[in-house]
């Protein structure tokens, strides 16, 4: 079994330069492209069952960590969307031949931004297709801005940040004025999503971050690709059970 190769890309301008820390494995095409979530790193359950799949298989797979995020370089508070979605650019930009998105929570709507942001260029898009699990796409403006009470936001637009406290973390996310406002330049679900490929979306029905009907709203709008929502009942958002993790390859694998 061949091993993923740890190595290190410089990201940005001079001015604003980060190292986001890569894991490659060679293998057959198309590839895995993992992308992680909003605090999440390459070395969670999900992503290193796909990388060991991916080894059993002879596929080959890319992991990344997000500037700020796991083994890369970065403030995590200077991140956004945007600069996250810069990070996904360059490392893609690394692959060869064919792909299959997988993105995770955050990592699936930044799957869809790659995606149409290659869609811009003049080549072929090298995307088989979309695995995505709990996509919280728009989630800065859908999931937490409009959900916020006024307190809240009183606060992130007075001191540019406010403490937000999660369950998987007991020191909890700092949510920035800069991430809030930033993110609605790529907000997606104003209208059609169009990705030129087939999507899977795999959604926890008890996922206390992302609503089910969220990814209901957002199978909606790819109303022009073969799209497969399947709906876990006892599902929460990490979905990593090991009945999770199957129900991910067998996705993964229709691509294959």
């Amino acid at each position: 079994m061949s091993e993923s190769c740890l190595k290190f890309l410089d990201v940005g301008t001079p001015s604003v330069s980060r190292r986001i820390a890569v894991r490659e494995r060679p293998g057959g095409k198309p590839g895995l492209f993992w992308l992680g979530g909003f605090k999440s790193d390459m070395q969670g359950t999900k992503a290193v069952a796909l990388d060991r799949w991916a080894a059993e298989n002879g596929r080959a797979c890319t992991r990344f960590d997000y500037s700020g995020h796991g083994e890369s370089g970065g403030d995590f508070t200077q991140g956004t969307i945007g600069r996250w979605l810069e990070d996904s650019l360059a490392v893609f930009g690394i692959t060869e031949g064919s792909q299959v998105l997988v993105g995770s929570s955050m990592g699936g709507w930044l799957a869809l931004l790659l995606l149409r942001e290659l869609k811009k260029r003049a080549a072929p898009v090298p995307v088989a297709g979309l695995v995505l699990i709990a996509p919280a796409v728009d989630f800065t403006e859908e999931l937490m801005w409009k959900k916020f009470p006024p307190k809240v936001k009183h606060e992130i637009e007075t001191a540019g940040s406010w403490q937000r406290p999660s369950q998987y973390d007991g020191e909890g996310y700092p949510i920035t004025r800069e991430l809030i406002e930033e993110g609605r330049n790529h907000l997606l679900l104003g209208g059609l999503v169009e990705t030129g490929c087939p999507v899977r979306i795999l959604q926890g029905v008890q996922d206390p971050d992302v609503p089910w009907q969220h990814a209901v709203d957002l199978s909606s709008r790819l109303a022009q690709d073969d799209v497969v929502l399947t709906m876990v009942k006892d599902g929460d958002h990490r979905l990593s059970r090991p009945e999770d993790i199957e129900r991910l390859i067998a996705a993964v694998a229709e691509f294959l």
